[in-house]
């Protein structure tokens, strides 16, 4: 007798992983497959999306054999992934997205800042679709890329034939389907789900790009999240080894995936669910905060609708680096050397050894921006610099911890400053929901309740972004009426840390600092 088994897969910056999971939303196995990324510069990062797609294979394949399932027993697949841009001609053959014309080389990552030139130029329009992309545009989203794709290497722009957001690659090479989401198009193509017409052809032409949707193979409308792309081909279904019984949805960009996972359950009080915000934590960090009006917010992506879950509006803030940056403090660091993941464990050790002594108010004269990236949110200022203020010429391993310490607490103070933001705009967020690697860091766990003020909640299944897509999938499969029904159905709950109220005193003086340097930055780079 089959079972409805679901999986879920998350292709994020470094890795593929599948999950396989009941229709309730128990975990039963999982497997990650690492992908390749090439950086040629600190601006330009690219993918191979063939490997891409034969690492989420071998994924599909580990997850299955460790889940004990058998392929006819899985009715749904989903996939999330990152928003990198892939390029395909006509055929479906890989385009060159690289300077030196590689065709293996398809996929523009994430974060990839080559663009910086043209998100300004698209800032600088002030058309409507900024209102709805916190009144900033990003270099990390599509439209940039694109313009920079057909500026700089025309001969790739003409070659083109399809282009997709990274999920909507993986759904179309599973079923064939040129359905786009509406989770991608809204959120990084500058499509208006709201509205009844969706793309703004006025805009596109003003930043060049008026063939957008015939050389990208654009839909005019966008597939709701979760919705049914058809089964799985006879050849994906061999090459993940499932069935071609198997329905596909509509997918998300993993962040929202994250926030589907976890706040997916508190849409049966729409109300409400402004109070909680999901923070999807690794390399970068994304914070997902929903409600059932728009709330335009400047430096904070979106209002977006249907980006999540149909009928509800998202703000979308995040750290361009966090995780990244805590790798990159230690490679940095005369006594540091390669960010392993026994490398940040033994500096946690460290830190939590140095408080012993000294409390909170370790190197409380160190501190630090962590804008290494630039500040997506609340600034929306992709060229704003990091700054460490407090330095001395100590250099040995304690020096490394409490610069590592203070850099988490510059992460965290991020956040609140995201959140002291959105909380000006109407939401009322007291509650957190944290999914990602940051959770199996104990540092930032306790500072993101600490720092914050806000109740901390870590999720009780092993990885909220693959039920997500589990719960993405049992609705293109048909095992719920509606998408919210199966987030209700399959959630699993979590464990909450409230903040400690002996911590409030520091943290505020933390942010007063940190509010001050930022005030400081801006002086510095406005001087001649």
């Amino acid at each position: 007798m089959s079972q409805d088994f679901l999986v879920g897969v998350d292709v994020g910056t470094g890795s593929a992983r599948a999950g396989v999971f009941t229709r309730g939303g128990q975990f039963l196995g999982r497997h990650e497959v690492p992908i390749l990324m090439r950086r040629t510069d600190a601006n330009f990062a690219e993918h191979d999306s063939g490997q891409i797609w034969q690492a989420v294979c071998e994924a599909v394949r580990k997850a299955m054999s460790i889940a004990g399932a058998r392929p006819q027993d899985v009715s749904g697949i989903a996939f999330d992934a990152t928003c990198s841009l892939v390029v395909r001609d006509a055929t479906g053959a890989p385009v060159s997205v690289s300077r030196d014309g590689e065709d293996r080389w398809d996929t523009i990552v994430w974060l990839d800042h080559r663009a910086l030139d043209e998100a300004d130029e698209c800032t600088r329009t002030g058309h409507e679709v900024l209102h709805y992309a916190g009144g900033v545009m990003s270099p990390e989203m599509e439209v940039p890329k694109l313009m920079w794709l057909k500026r700089h290497l025309p001969q790739s722009w003409n070659r083109a034939g399809q282009m997709f957001d990274l999920a909507d690659f993986l759904s179309w090479q599973a079923t064939g389907s040129l359905a786009r989401s509406q989770s991608t198009l809204t959120c990084k193509w500058t499509y208006l789900g709201h509205e009844e017409s969706s793309w703004r052809q006025d805009f596109l032409a003003r930043v060049g790009l008026e063939d957008l949707l015939e050389k990208a193979a654009l839909p005019q409308k966008a597939s709701p999240v979760g919705a049914d792309l058809g089964p799985l081909t006879a050849k994906t279904a061999e090459q993940l080894g499932l069935t071609t019984t198997c329905r596909v949805g509509a997918g998300l960009i993993d962040a929202h995936a994250g926030a589907l996972g976890v706040l997916g359950a508190f849409t049966a009080d729409v109300e409400t669910i402004d109070r909680h915000l999901a923070l999807i934590a690794g390399t970068s960090s994304c914070v997902m905060a929903l409600s059932a009006e728009d709330r335009p917010t400047t430096g904070v992506w979106g209002p977006y609708f249907g980006a999540v879950l149909p009928g509800v509006w998202l703000n979308e803030g995040g750290q361009s680096a966090t995780g990244a940056l805590l790798d990159h403090i230690i490679q940095w660091h005369g006594a540091g050397g390669e960010p392993s993941r026994d490398k940040h464990l033994a500096i946690c050790n460290r830190v939590m050894e140095l408080r012993e002594s000294e409390g909170l108010a370790l190197a409380d004269r160190l501190h630090v921006l962590p804008d290494f990236h630039g500040n997506r949110s609340p600034l929306g200022d992709p060229s704003a610099l990091g700054v460490i203020s407090g330095l001395t010429l100590d250099s040995d391993f304690d020096s490394l911890c409490r610069l590592y310490w203070r850099t988490c607490v510059s992460i965290a103070l991020g956040v609140r400053h995201i959140l002291d933001t959105l909380n000006t705009k109407g939401y009322a967020i007291d509650t957190l929901h944290i999914t990602g690697g940051h959770t199996r860091n104990p540092l930032l766990m306790e500072l993101y309740a600490d720092a914050t003020g806000c109740t901390v909640v870590e999720p009780s299944t092993p990885d909220a972004t693959l039920l997500g897509m589990a719960m993405v999938a049992a609705n293109a499969a048909g095992l719920y009426s509606s998408l919210d029904q199966a987030c209700l159905a399959m959630q699993q709950g979590g464990t909450a840390r409230a903040p400690k109220a002996e911590a409030r005193a520091q943290f505020d003086r933390d942010y007063r600092i940190f509010l001050a340097m930022l005030k400081q930055r801006q002086v510095i780079d406005a001087l001649d």
